[in-house]
């Protein structure tokens, strides 16, 4: 009896110490929702207000058509979805040869790959804009999704790699029994094989590309070429920022990362936990 009721006080104590962290955490998020809907004044107001009163709905229909929002959506969904292919497609073509293909310097070779995620990212910086400027693809989308189409990244080839090592080489041995070769085997049976650990790529892909800030800021040179977290900043003038448009417009734009994650956090988890069982 005193260890069920051990048992159960200790539950008590953990999920109280987990509300009150996931109040934590979504309290920012609680915040935007609340500025999104209030006018500017009562933003600032002291001491501040909890629960915005009047409810400003004009906000919304405001933020999306004081600027070109949907094209800024349309050039954001363009990009996201050209790199989302490109690095499912790629690294789980790259990290299937480091997987299940074995040949000379292999390892080496997959070092080398690892070892370039500790390269920061400032250090290629200047030479990759000189680079893309001189082929003349400056102010186009090409600097933002051609790279994911060579490899994928490090970390996806990583990933995908530490997954398909854990799928039973048997299968392979069937498949060139049966007259196929290591394309058939990967497009056929480790990639259908291996959707937990897809969807983990496509969904990290998807969050880089939907919020990425500064590759866009370096390479668009025109307004009709912005992306969604590029966009937002036009709300902030020289002189004056709009908040309250802007936490409406930024309200928006966190609405289909949310939908993705929670569409896809089963087989993310499922992803990350299966994707380290074998070395």
């Amino acid at each position: 009896m005193k260890n069920k009721l051990r048992r159960r006080l200790s539950n008590t104590f953990w999920y109280i110490i987990l509300i009150l962290g996931a109040v934590i955490c979504m309290l920012p998020l609680y915040w935007l929702i609340r500025s999104s809907l209030m006018d500017l004044a009562q933003i600032f107001q002291l001491p501040p207000l909890w629960i915005p009163h009047p409810i400003h709905w004009s906000n919304y229909r405001e933020a999306l058509t004081i600027l070109p929002f949907w094209r800024y959506f349309l050039n954001t969904m363009l990009i996201t979805s050209i790199n989302v292919v490109g690095a499912l497609l790629t690294s789980s073509f790259v990290a299937f040869g480091f997987a299940r293909i074995r040949f000379k310097w292999s390892g080496f070779l997959f070092g080398c790959v690892i070892s370039s995620m500790m390269l920061p990212f400032a250090v290629t910086l200047i030479p990759t804009f000189i680079g893309w400027r001189i082929l003349g693809a400056y102010g186009t989308f090409f600097p933002l999704t051609v790279p994911v189409w060579f490899g994928g990244g490090a970390f996806n080839i990583f990933l995908l790699r530490q997954f398909f090592k854990s799928i039973p080489k048997d299968l392979d041995e069937a498949t060139i029994v049966d007259g196929g070769g290591y394309f058939r085997i990967w497009w056929q049976i480790v990639v259908p094989l291996s959707t937990p650990a897809m969807i983990v790529v496509g969904l990290f892909t998807f969050l880089n590309n939907w919020n990425d800030f500064f590759g866009p800021l370096i390479y668009m040179d025109s307004e009709k070429k912005y992306t969604l977290a590029l966009g937002l900043q036009l709300f902030k003038g020289m002189y004056n920022a709009q908040w309250h448009l802007m936490m409406a417009a930024a309200t928006v734009v966190l609405v289909p990362a949310i939908i993705v994650f929670l569409i896809g956090q089963k087989y993310f988890i499922e992803g990350i936990t299966m994707s380290g069982l074998k070395a």
